[in-house]
């Protein structure tokens, strides 16, 4: 089931939220948690197995790593490293196993067969939603948690089971033990969860619809002016894809009695590469910082070892978003100029605004282009045709694309600046919010009723 769907938005979440309002506080973490397997269940029930074995390993690793903090610390190593295995090893096999022995096959002529796995939805965040507690757990951070109950309901919460923000244990157990629903909470989550829907259905789903009619033609029939015109596209797409999500799960959290943390922050206003991925998925910086690059050494034991601090957390970042050779390129382009930006080139960004910003915004672009086509030979022909000015027909390829999707093109960029967001705070007249938020909804129902394209590009990760 995905947010942007007319089940969820006219059957799961009227009858969801009305049990969940209705039952006593005390059973609200039950409801949750059967909602969420429901939620998690109409897509994919088969991995529902997968699910209840790792809140059973996680939860009986916790409550070992806390028995034995004080008088077994072998048992105690046992216990956390039982848990990080499984819990990685879980990811790694049924994301990784097809991409590792296709190249052993390529590499060594070998006839291994890959099992073609299917990719349980949602793994790659829960795995580090999990993770983290267990850690945190090991580190003296926090406490064990003693119901199987509660850590489930963390685990399988259904606003970012799927897609994420990835919420870190220690951000939410409080409100996981006790948590209040107000009528503003209620409210300002309907608007959070209303705006994000518009996000996905009316630009999203509209800037993808180029991006795919360009693979439908062959990258090799495109002139140059629609290349550019594509990467702009898929910048688009995947930003109010992902940001469309992530402001849905925070509305759905904050209706729920939680506080989801925010994950995007107008990244593509961004000087440098460096702003941008403090603005780009915060929490999945935050989490790579927090659990890998920190306890590296961060940048604490010489420029040499920082540099391979962070040639690591960008390659685990890469290999993370997908088994494939383009997603770790993908890292390592930002591993590049992250690193020359450290090393010489901010100075120079911070005195020329505007070379800073045209700067981040093509090479951002160019970043998405290698993350979204993983066909080596086809990135290359994309990119024969970025730079090589070719202009097949006069260019009529581009001005006929520019004017059917110039105006989702031109929102996009408005909406992706934070002006928009400032403009809507500033209003104070509440019967003039909720008519904005009415036409955005039935603006999202007629498209969700009239379209067939609808995908989360981050489902697949």
């Amino acid at each position: 089931m995905v947010f942007s769907s007319l089940l969820f938005l006219f059957w799961f979440i009227p009858i969801f939220f009305a049990a969940y309002y209705v039952c006593p506080a005390k059973w609200r973490n039950a409801v949750l948690f059967a909602g969420s397997i429901v939620f998690y269940a109409w897509g994919e029930p088969v991995y529902l197995l997968l699910i209840f074995v790792s809140i059973l390993v996680n939860y009986l690793a916790g409550l070992l790593i806390s028995y034995a903090d004080a008088y077994r610390p072998r048992l105690k190593k046992a216990a956390f490293a039982a848990a990080m295995v499984f819990d990685f090893g879980m990811l790694f096999v049924f994301k990784y196993t097809g991409f590792m022995i296709g190249n052993i096959n390529a590499l060594f002529g070998t006839g291994i067969k890959d099992p073609g796995l299917t990719l349980p939805l949602g793994i790659s965040f829960y795995t580090f939603q999990i993770a983290s507690y267990v850690i945190d757990l090991y580190r003296g951070k926090i406490g064990a948690e003693k119901s199987p109950l509660i850590l489930g309901t963390y685990l399988v919460m259904f606003p970012q089971l799927i897609a994420g923000p990835i919420v870190v244990y220690s951000c939410v157990s409080d409100q996981l033990h006790e948590r209040r629903i107000t009528a503003e909470a209620v409210s300002d989550g309907i608007t959070v969860f209303l705006i994000g829907l518009a996000s996905k259905v009316l630009i999203a789903n509209s800037a993808g619809a180029l991006w795919s009619d360009l693979e439908a033609i062959g990258y090799e029939n495109i002139s140059t002016p629609l290349a550019w015109l594509g990467v702009m596209a898929f910048t688009l797409q995947i930003y109010f894809d992902f940001n469309g999500y992530s402001l849905m799960a925070m509305g759905l959290g904050s209706m729920l009695g939680f506080t989801i943390p925010k994950n995007f922050d107008s990244p593509y206003i961004s000087r440098s590469l460096t702003e941008f991925w403090r603005r780009w998925h915060m929490t999945l910086s935050g989490w790579f910082r927090d659990y890998v690059y920190i306890p590296l050494g961060g940048n604490r034991k010489g420029s040499m070892r920082t540099y391979v601090n962070l040639f690591i957390v960008w390659f685990l970042t890469g290999f993370w978003h997908g088994a494939g050779w383009n997603f770790i390129c993908w890292g390592l382009f930002f591993f590049i100029f992250l690193s020359a930006e450290k090393s010489f080139l901010m100075p120079f960004l911070e005195k020329h605004v505007v070379f800073s910003r045209i700067y981040s915004l093509v090479l951002i672009g160019l970043s998405w282009m290698i993350f979204a086509i993983t066909d080596f030979s086809q990135l290359g022909i994309y990119f024969v045709r970025l730079f090589s000015f070719a202009s097949p027909g006069n260019c009529r390829d581009f001005l006929y694309y520019a004017r059917n999707y110039g105006a989702v093109l031109a929102a996009g960029c408005f909406f992706s600046a934070p002006y928009a967001a400032r403009w809507f705070d500033k209003i104070k007249r509440r019967p003039a919010r909720t008519a904005i938020l009415l036409v955005l909804l039935f603006a999202c129902v007629c498209s969700l009723a009239d379209a067939a394209y609808n995908p989360f590009l981050y489902f697949r990760f």
